[in-house]
């Protein structure tokens, strides 16, 4: 942060970007002012606009430097954090800047700088909903806030995947994870990036997308916290700590999620074997069904919901994925046999473009089908092994539920 720009920036005052706030400690430190509720109120009115700086440690009306007790400062950005997390909902995200600026006399004081980001999300704070317009804060009337939730959701003209990400930088993205994506004979790797939204640069600057960081960083829970797998194998019938066999939290590009939490079934899938003219396996469910499942999970769930991430349990007799999100656009349970109708548009087009698949006994090309037959193979191959059809639901409109039932064993000649 270059400080003379700061301090420029501090003179000439509040702007649509730049707050200033005077801190008051009382109580030894117990409490501060101002009060946190109109502080979410700042800090979520900037997060629904464009973004900015809050200087806490300069009034305001003088625009003087009074800066922060040093031995507070660590409270003090305890007490923003728990604004943020407590105060906004969704949370907001601020990164914080301990930085000394010099008084009217000279003297260097202790200030805190919020960098609050522009949000991917629209937050409501403890007031209601604002936003920042001028130098003021202003209650979103409900046009303005339908607005703001359409331009902020997959329903806008620039989908969700084609959000530029707060804090990530094009340097961010690996370059092993970019090959796949750059051919040598159309043009330069930017433009193609671009054109495939995995970067925007419209601005002049490469900076990526939702997309971008999801398939080519190598920990996209860097900047997208809900962006992984929790998978759990239990022994017995329903989620009990006790009966625990396997856990696994699956982070890292979503093709590597794919292929390890495919990896998760397979590993603890029970497949039995009799022999009475010849070897048969008895697996407990159709692969192909299982990793079309998990595909499906990964690249229709709902990124945007900022506290859910997809589950995945197995059980004796049954296997769970949860994906969050209610089902897109105008599907419905009853046509999702029938009809594709992808949620993340940029995903469903390059997984089934770009990302192969060696594993022959899957029985597919690349990871997704463009045809749209992936549900109706889910249903149909896990009917035929276990002689139950698979259970789709739809849990409060925040998530959906996949059921894949699995093959009773047959006991006798087992080896």
């Amino acid at each position: 942060m270059n400080l003379v720009q700061l301090m420029q920036r501090i003179r000439l005052g509040e702007d649509s970007t730049l707050e200033l706030k005077q801190l008051i400690i009382k109580d030894n430190g117990k409490s501060f002012e101002p009060h946190p509720d109109g502080l979410s109120d700042e800090l979520a009115a900037m997060g629904n606009a464009n973004g900015g700086l809050m200087v806490f440690g300069v009034d305001d009306k003088t625009r003087s430097v009074t800066g922060i007790p040093a031995e507070y400062l660590d409270k003090v950005e305890m007490w923003l954090t728990a604004i943020c997390v407590d105060r906004i909902k969704p949370p907001l995200e601020i990164a914080t800047h301990h930085l000394e600026l010099p008084d009217a006399s000279g003297q260097l004081q202790a200030v805190i700088v919020a960098e609050v980001p522009r949000s991917l999300w629209v937050h409501q704070s403890a007031n209601g909903y604002f936003k920042r317009i001028g130098h003021a804060k202003r209650e979103m009337q409900p046009d303005m806030l339908a607005r703001l939730f359409q331009q902020r959701s997959q329903a806008r003209i620039v989908r969700f995947e084609e959000q530029i990400v707060p804090k990530a930088s094009f340097d961010d993205l690996d370059a092993l994870l970019l090959r796949r994506f750059i051919k040598p004979d159309q043009g330069d790797a930017i433009t193609q990036l671009a054109r495939l939204h995995l970067i925007d640069n419209r601005e002049g600057e490469a900076l990526p997308t939702i997309a971008g960081v999801l398939l080519c960083t190598l920990d996209p829970t860097k900047w997208l916290r809900n962006a992984e797998i929790l998978a759990v194998a239990h022994s017995g019938l329903r989620n009990d700590p006790n009966e625990q066999l396997d856990a696994q939290e699956i982070r890292g590009p979503l093709d590597r999620q794919i292929l390890d939490a495919f990896h998760f079934v397979r590993r603890n899938m029970t497949t039995a074997a009799r022999k009475p003219l010849g070897r048969v396996d008895y697996p407990q469910y159709h692969l192909g069904a299982v990793f079309e499942a998990i595909v499906n999970a990964v690249a229709h769930r709902d990124y945007s919901l900022h506290a859910q991430r997809i589950r995945l349990f197995m059980f004796a007799d049954r296997l769970e994925i949860h994906s969050p999100g209610a089902l897109p656009n105008t599907l419905s349970l009853e046509s999702m046999s029938r009809l594709s109708v992808p949620r993340n548009e940029i995903l469903a087009s390059l997984f089934s473009r770009y990302y192969p698949v060696d594993e022959v006994e899957l029985g597919k090309s690349y990871l997704m089908d463009r045809r749209g037959f992936g549900v109706e193979m889910i249903l149909r191959e896990s009917e035929k092994l276990s002689g139950k059809l698979p259970k789709y639901e739809s849990v409060s409109d925040l998530e959906l539920c996949l059921t894949l039932y699995a093959q009773a064993i047959p006991i006798a000649n087992m080896s």
